[in-house]
């Protein structure tokens, strides 16, 4: 059953008709909103595919986008059903038999289960910050030049010790970075420390594959959006998550999915972000470029201007 080509044809115009090669031929909805003049010689042709899917090219402003079981509908193929008038709530009707579809395919290879993640320990000695102030590690001075060190950087960074629960340790090799533990239902999975000084090795991070960072903030909330960064601090200054690079592993697609929520994602402007857009598209996600200052590289680059 191909649920897309089978929703399309219900809402493509009246005049059309079939190629010998199989295209239905029809006026192109999309060429006024891509710049060109509107289509009326039926450049806009859809086919369905042996894969079960769905493939449709405009011959006029050159626009296509395609559709196969097993994947997600992308953000394109929303775009195009939405030009064709389709109703967003038969779009997201659709885009969850999709979902369902790929997990359900027999043969299908890229079946995603939710990631586990096993409780890990912080460096040690680690504690939030707001407790060091009163421990007793720190007498007589009452400050280690360390630890003031980590709070000026958090402070650079326009940051507060509300802003997440940080933490720091005395220890080698920690005393001067900044601790983001990582949770997940409450417990810790692992962390980033960031150096406060210029060093070769800004992070030194436990990292567990499919994690996406801030991710229990947006479970079981009321909340209808979720801002998707490449950085942790981007995450915290934005109030969104962090996937912790500039490419989305399927796991952890899948983890954000199953939050329920809008997803926006607003990548660095670099081109290593390019990959990062490209995969938000064709899950279906939404890409947001802020009309940020040119100095501006990321999210947290922004906050501080």
């Amino acid at each position: 059953m191909n649920i897309v080509f089978d929703a399309l044809q219900i809402y493509l115009p009246a005049k059309r008709k079939q190629t010998p090669s199989g295209w239905l031929a029809f006026n192109a909805p999309c060429c006024e909103h891509n710049g060109t003049t509107p289509d009326t010689r039926q450049r806009g042709g859809l086919i369905a595919n042996a894969e079960e899917g769905v493939s449709y090219h405009c011959f006029n402003c050159g626009f296509k986008t395609s559709w196969r079981i097993g994947r997600n509908i992308s953000y394109k193929m929303k775009k195009f059903m939405r030009w064709l008038n389709v109703p967003d709530d038969v779009i997201t009707k659709l885009a969850l038999q999709a979902l369902q579809t790929k997990t359900d395919t027999v043969g299908y290879k890229s079946i995603i289960s939710l990631p586990k993640f096993e409780t890990k320990e912080l460096p040690a000695k680690s504690k939030p910050i707001h407790e060091w102030a009163t421990y007793k590690e720190l007498e007589p001075s009452g400050m280690d030049p360390n630890l003031f060190k980590v709070l000026e950087y958090i402070m650079e960074r326009k940051m507060t010790l509300n802003d997440y629960e940080f933490y720091w340790s005395p220890e080698v090799g920690f005393k001067d970075r900044l601790i983001i533990p990582f949770y997940y239902r409450e417990k810790i999975v692992g962390y980033t420390a960031r150096k406060t000084v210029e060093s070769k090795v800004k992070y030194l991070s436990e990292q567990q594959p499919g994690y996406v960072f801030n991710v229990d903030k947006f479970a079981d909330t009321d909340r209808e959006i979720v801002i998707v960064t490449e950085g942790v601090f981007d995450a915290i200054m934005v109030d969104g998550v962090s996937i912790m690079g500039n490419s989305v592993t399927p796991e952890q697609a899948h983890l954000i999915d199953k939050l329920g929520k809008r997803v926006i994602v607003c990548p660095d402007k670099d081109k290593a972000g390019v990959e990062l857009i490209d995969q938000a598209l064709e899950l279906g996600w939404e890409v947001s470029f802020p009309d940020w200052h040119t100095s501006c590289k990321d999210s947290a680059d922004a906050v501080l201007r």
